[in-house]
């Protein structure tokens, strides 16, 4: 005769497969939001510091994360020597570079 709220309430048996597809939507723009406005930026940052880590050359003005102006004065494998005042030289982790100031020409090879 009349039916009960139970089971007047509960779904066709064949819809339950589009609902789950329907919440994942929202999921799948939240990922993709982050993608191009957190991680691909910072993946491109990272790259750009990675390029001007490895173009570090002798002559070159630095700043260190830590503020610390300085001229290169050796580079190695995963340090520099660089120079904070005259005869004053300590070494530097290159990933520790901020930015750097100013570059030197590359020595001609003529």
């Amino acid at each position: 005769m009349f039916a009960t709220p139970a089971y007047a309430q509960t779904a066709a048996p064949g819809a339950g497969g589009a609902d789950f597809f329907f919440q994942l939507i929202p999921l799948i723009l939240i990922f993709v939001i982050f993608y191009f406005f957190l991680i691909r930026p910072q993946q491109q940052k990272a790259k750009q510091h990675k390029a001007m880590i490895d173009a570090v050359r002798r002559g070159d003005q630095i700043i260190t994360q830590g503020g610390l102006h300085a001229k290169v004065v050796k580079v190695a494998d995963d340090t520099v020597e660089a120079e904070i005042a005259p005869n004053v030289k300590v070494k530097v982790v290159k990933a520790t570079i901020a930015a750097v100031v100013s570059k030197t020409e590359p020595a001609n090879e003529n």
